[in-house]
């Protein structure tokens, strides 16, 4: 398991960004098996707004697909 990342002053609220494990896409000649990211917000009202939205099935897939990614809330 992933060390909690440290937040940036002013905004203690985060979403985590992961690859679930065994996805397809972390092989290593794509985004490769330590792939992750995080976002920061100064409200926890931000940072769930932005969570509904990042939940959302993206216009830009074919229907019925959906992103493979886990999404976790970081509170202070």
């Amino acid at each position: 398991m992933k060390s909690k990342p440290t937040a940036p002053k002013g905004k203690p609220y985060g979403i985590s960004v992961e690859l679930p494990q065994g996805d397809p896409m972390s092989a290593p000649h794509l985004l490769g098996d330590e792939w992750s990211g995080t976002r920061w917000f100064s409200t926890a009202e931000e940072r769930d707004g932005i969570l509904e939205s990042m939940k959302r099935q993206p216009a830009y897939y074919r229907k019925g697909d959906s992103p493979s990614i886990r999404l976790d809330v970081i509170n202070p």
